[in-house]
């Protein structure tokens, strides 16, 4: 987070919980979509954020969510029975100093506390997500991975995208999947679960002495976007089919505006038909989104 903070959202530009679920019913009822997971900026700071799952529960799909996981020891039993299943929870560093660095927030222990409390509340699997960036934690790779193992969660090694709210990103930070893999492997041993090829999008490994797996998202070195299916609406309802689309399709404004459903998928669909081949990070012709991680939805 830049120490400026970040620009916040008028209340009624953002989508009710109600609107959001029926941009979730319309994508479940008319393509079949199996899986949603509600991301931020930091969804948890939204009142009454069960009240959303338990109108999301009733789709039938697989339902997940991300979070900084601060206010998980206040919320995960009651999202668990609402009908959130499983959680990934963003950990970049186990270092209280390194950890506020990056956050602006001494929240560590709160974000541990959060983690211990979605595994008490029973939801599966709770993984950890740790976004690793040259020379500032990826010597904490290794010991990341031994929290997981010791804890029971599967951690999860994000290269550094250029999403970053502050702009500070450049390719040289970033730490190549290959060399997370290398390290953890090093100290505890790996094994590919399945053809890692095509487990989308990560790749997952799993420890030989058999206590647990660690998964990379090579998002940079090598992107899945060929295999890619997913798409995003951010919190004011603008549709996205790319976290670096310079697109975006005004979801909020057809409802707003009186759309019935068919006008909805119809909208849906435009911006779908008009989704690109790939990001191409690294090449000349690459350009940066105006939006950021925290304002996209990861």
């Amino acid at each position: 987070m830049p120490e400026e903070g970040l620009e916040w959202l008028d209340r009624s530009d953002l989508l009710t919980y109600e609107e959001l679920a029926r941009i979730a019913g319309v994508c479940v009822s008319r393509w079949g979509f199996d899986g949603i997971r509600i991301t931020g900026g930091e969804p948890t700071m939204r009142a009454h954020l069960p009240r959303l799952f338990e109108l999301l529960a009733p789709l039938g799909v697989d339902l997940a969510m991300t979070t900084n996981g601060v206010k998980l020891p206040d919320l995960a039993a009651d999202l668990a029975a609402a009908g959130l299943r499983r959680i990934n929870v963003s950990l970049d560093s186990l270092s209280r100093e390194t950890f506020l660095l990056l956050t602006r927030r001494d929240e560590l222990h709160r974000v541990l506390s959060g983690i211990d409390a979605a595994i008490d509340a029973g939801l599966d699997p709770v993984k950890v997500n740790c976004v690793v960036i040259r020379g500032v934690n990826d010597d904490e790779v290794v010991d990341l991975a031994a929290y997981g193992r010791d804890r029971g969660v599967g951690m999860r090694f994000i290269e550094f995208m250029p999403l970053d709210a502050s702009g500070e990103w450049t390719a040289d930070r970033v730490v190549p999947a290959s060399e997370i893999l290398e390290k953890i492997s090093a100290v505890f041993p790996l094994e590919v679960v399945g053809d890692a090829h095509h487990v989308q999008p990560a790749e997952r490994f799993r420890y030989v002495d058999g206590r647990g797996d660690v998964g990379v998202i090579a998002s940079v070195t090598a992107p899945f976007c060929e295999s890619c299916d997913r798409v995003r609406v951010t919190a004011e309802g603008k549709f996205r089919t790319c976290l670096f689309s310079l697109e975006e399709q005004d979801l909020r404004l057809v409802m707003r505006a009186g759309g019935t459903d068919d006008d909805l998928a119809a909208a849906i669909e435009s911006a779908v038909g008009r989704k690109w081949a790939g990001h191409r990070i690294g090449a000349v012709d690459f350009v940066r989104p105006e939006r950021s991680m925290s304002q996209i939805g990861g």
